[in-house]
């Protein structure tokens, strides 16, 4: 979690505080008007855990994926090399299989 998320997750309670403040104090102001207040930060409190939490499992995900990439190139590269080497085996069998033909035929 960085700490540009949390900053915004600050940002975003103490808006909704102002907001519900002020958007209240248009009407009369009565102290049951507090537990609004209460509940919409929390409410938004709430949102931002939920936001960030979200985005952890994101990355947590990214980083599952990229090691499988890695992985799956890793192999990849090893079937490679060694399908090579087998084909280079292959080739050279096929060569002296084709030299001997050769011999033969213009003998």
């Amino acid at each position: 979690m960085d700490t540009r998320d949390i900053v915004f997750s600050l940002v975003m309670v103490v808006s909704s505080f102002v907001l519900t403040y002020e958007w209240l104090g248009r009407f009369k102001y009565s102290p049951a008007n507090s537990l609004i207040i209460l509940s919409a930060i929390v409410m938004v409190g709430a949102l931002a855990a939920m936001i960030l939490s979200v985005d952890i499992r994101l990355r947590k995900i990214e980083k599952r994926l990229d090691e499988k990439e890695r992985s799956l190139r890793i192999n990849v590269q090893s079937i490679e090399s060694s399908m090579d080497k087998k084909m280079n085996e292959v080739i050279t069998v096929v060569d002296e299989a084709m030299d001997t033909m050769n011999r033969r035929t213009y003998r």
